[in-house]
């Protein structure tokens, strides 16, 4: 069997990039059980309700739902139990100096699979405000319509 490569997209945290300001993203490995690694294969986690705490030099997933393997036994493991994640000292230093700034959490973004490893991007985040929110998605909407006219004078241009 040939060794897995690349990057194999599990789940995807879209509201996180809605609610928070990214400051600064980090990939972290994580400690998971075998039947874990099983149901990720699957294609099946959420990232909606998670985030990372930071406990004594470590750091911990929480609230990340990856449900139970299907084929599993007794040795299945429980849907949102806490997930140890794996940084480099550094990486954890800054990350708890940054986040003990109020209005700071530390988000998880995507779950992957890089070379055959389970891996997750986590974001230092700042919460947006509701103004900011909308704010934001005014300017999607008017980035999407300028793409469109820009599109539809260039089909003219292309038709004339």
């Amino acid at each position: 069997m040939a060794k897995e490569t690349g990057r194999k997209l599990v789940a995807q945290n879209k509201k996180a990039r809605h609610d928070y300001a990214i400051i600064d993203t980090y990939e972290a490995g994580l400690v998971l059980t075998g039947t874990e690694v099983k149901s990720l294969r699957q294609g099946r986690a959420s990232l909606v309700d998670g985030f990372v705490q930071l406990d004594g030099h470590e750091a911990w997933l929480h609230n990340v739902h990856v449900p139970e393997y299907s084929q599993g036994t007794w040795t299945n493991h429980s849907a949102r139990r806490k997930r140890k994640l794996l940084l480099h000292r550094a990486e954890i230093e800054k990350l708890e100096s940054k986040s003990q700034e109020s209005g700071h959490a530390i988000v998880p973004l995507a779950l992957y699979f890089k070379d055959g490893r389970a891996k997750i991007e986590i974001a230092l985040a700042r919460g947006k405000k509701e103004y900011d929110k909308r704010q934001t998605l005014r300017e999607k909407q008017d980035r999407r319509e300028t793409d469109r006219a820009v599109s539809a004078v260039r089909r003219k241009q292309q038709h004339a």
